[in-house]
């Protein structure tokens, strides 16, 4: 938890210096609280041993004791204030440091966490965090205020009290280490089970359609009911442990309380304590309310040791992600590119293997693309067609060889600035919740309507958003459910059209289209990219007819390059594929 300490904003520390100072003063209020119930008792032996009336002296007493209650009252109220403010403010700065780091995560370290543990440890494990800060902010600091200034008021009053109050600590130690002892280790396994929920919960929703297509609702339902049982079970057994430390404690203070009555009243009868019976008697008070108050300012310290260590596992779990080292970096130097210049691209010897592989995915891949040019990748599932062109935009960094944009290695670029050259359409068309025109400015926030417009007319999607009540303000949902898959894919190619980058990449983005919508696209980018680079990856020859250059992968190293006629006369790999799809007519046509 204190390694969380350098995510504080300076001005927690003045309000953590006010918070000691308002917990000291609400102490010292309370204990003197109970000076005063002493000092009434007293009061009243006067008055019948002199008879003379005291009540004057007990009203003042009284009013005295209202004043200390308004500002023990106002002191707690303000101190819990504080700390709620600075636990609140924490967790939002967590989230925000939590956010930022995984948004410059690559796909390396994305996977390494995994998406559903990382929506636990940005909500609930924060959540953990900000409750044992405020509870630290609390407790931390007024169970020993408590305990000592305790200790110091029922020093010499009585030996033999002390000696029960002595006995009540010792076993309220004892309980409350042999539940920490069998309840903490539980911590750390049920965050990681509450990982495991979300993921089984993550991908019944995901692919819910799959799920119901196949009949195999019984299966995901085991999958639920199996962690769902195991995460309950475990918290029965931590709510269990926890749940004795209340009897226990109701146990100590009565049995502490009624020994302290007994053991005062031998004692008064005897005359060894106080001057007289009622000073006695408001010695027992003193002692029982400030015997009270120690074995709660203990309970309260041994409950911190119990809260403490779930607080650490989620705090250790927030540092693993902020303390990733992101290994796609920008460079010391970085160099820049001249926009207006003519676009250039070039593979050299590129080698891929994604972490902890022994053997690369992609291997001495060589190819160079013009400003003008569509360079076309085709090949059978897990050939490489993805993993190359995600090495550009740098998803992943090249484990050998180089990419170089103008002559210009990619590493040697910024991020940001790279990033503005390309505009990259994934094969799963993803839009946010919002409206059409907020996701196709995703790229270009200052993109005008004519634009937008302009883009989803070549992109074939003006019809049918057009035709919507809202047309561009029409709603968007989560992911773009309310759309096709046809659909998503047109309003994602419109919003790279929209970006106007200078590298379009197409990651199997067509393949949702019919083939006739497909045609009057791919023909109506042709006119709009003439300055650009296009990089498709696809599946379907039609798709790539016509592409300057179309390299031809398997098992991750290419086996052929050149234009369709070329490859459909020389490259067996291709002609294999291309038959496959299309009749000789057809390509012969073609």
């Amino acid at each position: 938890m204190l390694k969380l300490a350098k995510y504080f904003k300076w001005w927690y520390y003045p309000l953590i210096i006010l918070i000691v100072a308002l917990i000291y003063i609400q102490i010292e209020f309370d204990l003197r609280l109970i000076d005063k119930v002493a000092d009434i008792i007293r009061s009243i032996g006067i008055a019948d041993t002199t008879g003379t009336p005291q009540t004057d002296e007990i009203l003042s007493i009284g009013l005295s004791m209202i004043l200390i209650t308004l500002v023990s009252i106002s002191t707690t109220i303000l101190a819990s204030f504080l700390a709620s403010r600075i636990g609140a403010n924490l967790s939002k700065n967590l989230r925000k440091q939590l956010y930022l780091k995984v948004d410059g995560f690559s796909l390396e370290e994305i996977n390494q966490f995994s998406t559903s543990s990382l929506i636990t440890r940005t909500s609930n494990d924060i959540q953990q965090v900000q409750m044992v800060m405020i509870i630290l902010l609390r407790m931390a600091i007024t169970a020993p205020m408590m305990a000592i200034r305790g200790v110091l008021k029922i020093s010499g009053l009585s030996n033999e009290l002390s000696i029960i109050t002595a006995i009540g600590v010792i076993f309220i130690l004892t309980v409350i280490s042999v539940i920490f002892v069998f309840v903490t280790p539980k911590f750390k396994v049920m965050q990681e089970q509450n990982d495991e929920l979300n993921l089984v919960t993550r991908e019944n929703l995901v692919g819910l359609r799959v799920v119901r297509a196949h009949n195999a609702q019984e299966i995901e339902k085991d999958k639920f009911e199996n962690i769902n049982e195991r995460i309950t079970r475990l918290n029965l057994f931590v709510n269990r442990g926890m749940q004795l430390l209340m009897p226990n404690m109701a146990l100590a203070m009565n049995g502490v309380s009624l020994a302290i009555v007994w053991l005062a009243a031998v004692l008064i009868n005897q005359g060894n304590l106080g001057q007289n019976g009622y000073d006695g008697i408001a010695i027992q008070t003193q002692f029982t309310t400030y015997s009270m108050q120690i074995l709660i300012s203990f309970m309260m310290l041994t409950m911190l040791f119990i809260m403490i260590p779930r607080g650490q596992v989620s705090a250790k779990r927030i540092r693993e992600v902020l303390n990733t080292k992101t290994k796609i970096k920008d460079p010391v130097n970085p160099k820049t590119i001249n926009k207006e210049e003519a676009i250039h691209i070039k593979f050299e010897d590129v080698c891929f293997k994604y972490p902890n592989a022994e053997e690369c995915v992609i291997e001495n891949v060589n190819f160079e693309a013009n400003m003008g040019q569509t360079v076309a990748f085709i090949g059978s599932t897990g050939s490489g067609k993805s993993t190359i062109i995600n090495l550009i935009p740098r998803f992943y960094d090249v484990t050998h060889g180089s990419i170089k944009i103008n002559d210009i290695d990619i590493r040697d670029l910024k991020q940001t600035d790279l990033i503005d050259l390309v505009g990259y359409v994934p094969q799963k068309g993803m839009l946010f919740q919002g409206d059409i025109q907020s996701n196709l400015r995703l790229g270009n926030e200052h993109a005008t309507d004519e634009e937008l417009l302009s883009a989803l007319e070549i992109s074939q999607s003006k019809e049918f958003v057009m035709a919507l009540e809202d047309n561009l303000n029409a709603p968007v949902s989560q992911g773009g459910k309310n759309f096709s898959g046809g659909q998503r894919q047109r309003l994602c190619i419109a919003r790279t059209i929209v970006k106007q980058p200078k590298i379009y990449i197409f990651d199997d983005s067509f393949s949702a289209l019919d083939y006739q919508t497909d045609r009057k696209l791919r023909r109506e980018l042709e006119k709009t990219t003439k300055n650009a680079i296009k990089l498709i990856v696809a599946q379907r020859i039609s798709t790539i007819l016509h592409a300057d250059q179309i390299v031809v992968l398997e098992n991750g190293k290419i086996v052929g390059k050149g234009t369709h006629k070329e490859l459909l006369k020389t490259n067996h790999v291709y002609q294999e594929m291309a038959y496959s799809q299309l009749s000789e007519e057809e390509l012969a046509h073609e």
